[in-house]
């Protein structure tokens, strides 16, 4: 069964590249575009797609809100949606992550990374472009959280914090097995036990409490 995904950008001309990309998957299908963030939002809630690929700056409503009413921490029945931007430092990027988004990607990704994303945020996953990871979620974390990062429900093992710290630089779960020389079940298992352990929803809250609580450096 195909992956359905509705994309919401204000250019016309982009959002053609997009559906483009993503109808030559043979495992995605868009099935909505939308060229603000109001009709973003109308349109996948009527659809229920199975992932949302939103940039962040649209007329009416900005892809931040857009996300935070899809897939905030208030919303019952969230949406996964993944962030698309031009900048590779744009601020609005880390708010949007705050608002529920699981991943965010350049637009000049690439058709491979744009499909992992999506898949990714299909399967209940996240991905970060690697590319701009640290460099962003560092430079806004040291600004400091809106409140305290929460602290661990358990104490993380050596292990986990190894793990912890990798997430944060936006290493894959194959990348991760092979750095640590473990299976890639085993890593699964772990970023299970840390998505627990610090009340996160997924890879991306993951590497913003590893910056947030200084565990990787800018």
């Amino acid at each position: 069964m195909s992956i359905k995904v509705v994309v919401a950008d204000d250019q016309e001309i982009t959002r053609t590249g997009l559906r483009m990309i993503l109808d030559a998957q043979p495992d995605i299908e868009v099935v909505g575009e939308a060229g603000d963030g109001r009709r973003a939002v109308e349109l996948a809630r009527r659809l229920r797609p199975d992932v949302c690929l939103f940039d962040i700056r649209m007329p009416h409503l900005n892809g931040i809100d857009a996300t935070r009413q899809l897939a905030g921490p208030d919303v019952g029945d969230p949406l996964a949606v993944v962030v698309i931007t031009t900048f590779d430092l744009d601020e609005y990027v880390y708010e949007a992550l705050r608002a529920g988004a699981r991943g965010f990607l350049l637009k000049d990704a690439g058709p491979d990374l744009l499909g992992q994303a999506i898949r990714a945020a299909a399967g209940g996953d996240a991905l970060i472009a690697p590319s701009i990871t640290g460099r962003l979620l560092g430079a806004f974390a040291g600004a400091g959280p809106a409140a305290p990062p929460a602290q661990p429900i358990e104490a993380l093992t050596d292990r986990e914090e190894q793990i912890l710290l990798t997430v944060a630089r936006g290493r894959t779960n194959s990348e991760i097995a092979t750095e640590l020389h473990i299976s890639l079940s085993t890593v699964k298992s772990h970023i299970a036990s840390l998505m627990t352990k610090l009340g996160v929803r997924n890879r991306v809250e993951i590497a913003m409490w590893a910056y947030e609580t200084h565990r990787v450096k800018h």
